[in-house]
């Protein structure tokens, strides 16, 4: 049973894994096709988090 009164727990990770889901499904449902690898990097920023790692 989850205890009463306002002490909410948030997972920060699980939330931003959530918030990606979430453009994945969006920019799915706009594609025509199937979406390539180069797409989904776009839309999980993957190119853009190796930038900022200075690689």
């Amino acid at each position: 049973m989850a205890p009463v009164g306002g002490t909410a727990v948030q997972d920060h990770v699980a939330l931003a894994e959530i918030e990606l889901c979430g453009e994945l499904i969006i920019a799915a449902s706009a594609a025509q096709e199937r979406l390539s690898l180069e797409s989904i990097d776009e839309v999980l920023k993957v190119a853009e988090e190796r930038g900022s790692s200075g690689r």
